[in-house]
């Protein structure tokens, strides 16, 4: 096998020419429009949650270049509207705004990406763009509260502006029109049959179903009780609105936002799982820490994001290590198993927090953290990358993003409500002289004002409690996140393997670097030279093999195996020797 050659060109060379300068001025856009979506997300969380799928289908048929730019402009509108906002009605309408437009940008920086950069590089980009997003969901929150103490809270949004004009003005000028018009045939079609294809149907029930169930999850135990009948309702909605969109989603098949053909990919239900609970355990932290150092360690919101600095740094350098690390190795999984190992003891580690924990402890014990979240988050949207073909790629990274954000949400709600139970109940155990529904409501760096200096030992000692209790939810999270690592397969950035055909790649040598000569991801090449059985476990994508110069092509839109000529694919087999 030592002769075996095969064209790469496909995994090697990128679809847009370009020189160095010209990337690195529109990455560092695209870096800006993922640090203004997140640092500020939980302003506009709920909206661009509920339209981040259907931007999976919008990439498809529209020019990524546009729609980018068309998000990017919504987003706009709704930061200057929610700044300018004389009211609560008109703030919130502006992060409805804000939150459409929010939903697509980190897919699509994701998508230019890929675009540029060829798929064994893309590894090394998106860690550094999912560095961005790290550090700017941790952070963000943090600035907001020192804009709000010391200016404005409208600069929490006014701040977004410029760096969105930034942005635009680099993507209008670098990237060239209609360069991805053969991406997708659906491109050509009219305006009606597009709006076909966009599964309106589906949209309509799907925002419902999001809106209900995370207002279910955000007010349940907090602002109202679990057994609210707000709550059941919005449960009991919610449910029968996701029942239906189901059922709509099968009947539309290939137009749906989320294609059955596409749910059934291991790659896509297994980054699924991974993201929505490693990034569902990382917000959790981000969180939940910097109210323990306020709380307990007597922080102002700015000396809390100080003391922070351990976790952004240890996410992002270990991001970005992990993309390189990648790019070397060629494979992605190994960073997804060892990111949740990682996560779920550093967890663990800031769970065991107590009044009088030194620095060394919490310093170290969120570097640990970090280093796991670096490693893994970003794994999904390279898995994603290497694993589809180019007309479900913009679909499963809006699948990936969207358990992202929605596992995160989930997350949260769960820690706020153990978190607010627990709290409760210390201070009643503790006899504490305190109201404890007016010490929920008011913020952590308030608490010695609200007891008598003789019981502000025992409040801290209860607050220390509440919040590293919430910290059980990120490691039960972290561990759970294990559960997809392990399912996601062993594909290789520098496999020459048609995207149809991606999953279905032999994976019993994971560790096993594809040479210049032999490139181990053509299973279908192997097995007609007789070295590896034809039966693939790992994937039922293919049934079988057929011999005499033929391969079989899995067909993601009428899962039918059709045969073609080896000769008429982009791998080339110059020779075969055993």
């Amino acid at each position: 096998m030592s002769g075996t050659k095969v064209e790469i060109s496909t995994i090697t060379t990128p679809k847009i020419a370009h020189s160095a300068l010209q990337f690195w001025a529109l990455f560092f856009a695209l870096c800006l429009a993922v640090l203004c979506q997140a640092w500020y997300g939980s302003g506009y969380l709920l909206t661009a949650c509920a339209f981040q799928l259907s931007y999976g289908k919008i990439y498809n048929l529209y020019p990524i270049k546009w729609v980018f730019l068309i998000a990017l402009a919504l987003f706009e509108i709704g930061s200057l509207i929610c700044g300018a906002a004389p009211s609560s009605v008109g703030l919130i309408m502006g992060r409805v705004v804000a939150g459409i437009g929010s939903g697509g940008l980190f897919a699509g920086a994701i998508l230019l990406v890929a675009e540029f950069k060829p798929l064994n590089e893309r590894a090394f980009y998106n860690g550094m763009l999912g560095a961005m997003y790290s550090v700017a969901s941790v952070a963000g929150p943090l600035m907001g509260g020192a804009f709000t103490e010391r200016v404005t809270w409208r600069l929490c949004f006014y701040i977004n502006l410029p760096l969105g004009v930034v942005t635009a003005v680099i993507v209008f000028l670098l990237v060239p029109n209609n360069y991805d018009s053969g991406r997708d045939s659906r491109r050509g079609l009219p305006l009606k049959k597009k709006l076909q294809e966009m599964d309106l149907y589906g949209l309509v029930v799907l925002v419902p179903t999001i809106i209900c169930i995370l207002l279910a999850t955000q007010w349940g135990g907090t602002k109202y009780s679990w057994g609210n009948a707000r709550i059941i309702a919005l449960f009991v909605v919610g449910f029968v609105l996701f029942v239906a969109f189901v059922v709509i989603e099968i009947w539309q098949g290939d137009r749906a936002i989320v294609p059955p053909s596409l749910v059934k990919r291991r790659t896509v239900w297994a980054c699924s799982i991974f993201s929505f609970c490693l990034f569902g355990s990382f917000l959790v932290v981000a969180y939940f820490l910097p109210l323990w150092f306020q709380a307990i360690k007597g922080d102002t919101a700015t000396e809390s994001g100080i003391h922070n600095l351990p976790s952004i740094l240890g996410t992002t350098i270990f991001s970005v290590a992990a993309g390189g690390m990648v790019f070397g190795l060629g494979y992605y999984t190994w960073a997804c198993i060892l990111g949740s190992v990682l996560a779920a003891v550093g967890a663990g580690l800031l769970s065991t927090l107590e009044v009088d924990s030194n620095a060394a402890k919490w310093i170290g014990y969120q570097v640990l953290y970090g280093a796991g979240c670096g490693f893994g988050l970003n794994q999904p949207l390279i898995a994603i990358q290497a694993a589809l073909p180019d007309f479900q790629k913009s679909e499963g990274t809006a699948v990936v993003i969207f358990m992202q954000t929605f596992g995160g949400t989930i997350a949260i709600a769960v820690a706020q409500n153990v978190f607010n139970n627990k709290l409760v109940s210390n201070i009643l155990a503790a006899g504490i002289p305190v109201d404890p529904a007016a010490l929920l409501s008011v913020g952590a760096t308030k608490l010695q004002g609200l007891v008598q200096p003789q019981f502000f030992g025992r409040l801290q000692l209860a607050y220390n409690d509440s919040i590293t209790q919430t910290f059980y939810v990120a490691v039960a999270t972290a561990g759970l996140s294990m559960a997809g690592s392990i399912l996601i397969p062993w594909l290789s950035v520098k496999q020459a393997v048609a995207p149809e055909d991606a999953e279905t790649a032999n994976t019993v040598m994971p560790f096993q670097h594809p040479s210049s000569d032999v490139d181990l991801a053509m299973p279908a090449i192997l097995r007609q030279s007789g070295e590896i059985a034809s039966e693939d476990s790992q994937s039922s994508d293919i049934e079988k093999v057929p011999r005499n110069n033929e391969v079989s092509t899995y067909d993601s839109q009428t899962s039918e195996v059709e045969k073609s000529s080896v000769g008429s694919t982009n791998r080339k087999v110059e020779s075969i020797r055993n």
